[in-house]
């Protein structure tokens, strides 16, 4: 250490100064994990074809059951229970909605593409800084 400030030419409060922009460095960090407080409301929504079929409580630990049938007799059995969601049973072929099991962090989808089902996690800490207006 004492090679590299002689040959940085690094004087006593140079380190100082160094210390504090490395813990400034973590600041934004900090900052962050404290804004997603955990006593957001979380939900699930179910959609299909793109219309709002229902929403699912995800904040309190009650565990139900829903199946959603369409026109056709396609159903999908959905599952709630401790604060996750997920798809149980379907009949559609390829059972992919039901291999991706639980979800429970916002952001995250279960699709049923034969069946045109999406659920995703929402919360009302989310924020639309990603989204682009025409």
């Amino acid at each position: 250490m004492k090679k590299i400030a002689k040959y940085l030419k690094l004087k006593p409060f140079d380190y100082l100064i160094v210390s504090l922009l490395v813990i400034c460095s973590f600041l934004p960090f900090v900052l962050l994990k404290n804004s997603n407080s955990s006593n957001s409301e979380v939900w699930a929504e179910l959609r299909v074809d793109g219309k709002l079929i229902k929403k699912f409580d995800l904040s309190q630990n009650e565990a139900t059951n829903y199946r959603y049938v369409d026109d056709d007799g396609d159903y999908n059995l959905i599952e709630v229970k401790n604060q996750q969601i997920r798809i149980k049973e379907a009949n559609c072929g390829d059972q992919i909605c039901v291999k991706r099991g639980w979800i429970k962090k916002s952001g995250e989808t279960i699709v049923c593409l034969p069946h045109k089902l999406v659920i995703e996690i929402k919360n009302n800490a989310e924020s639309n800084d990603g989204e682009v207006v025409y």
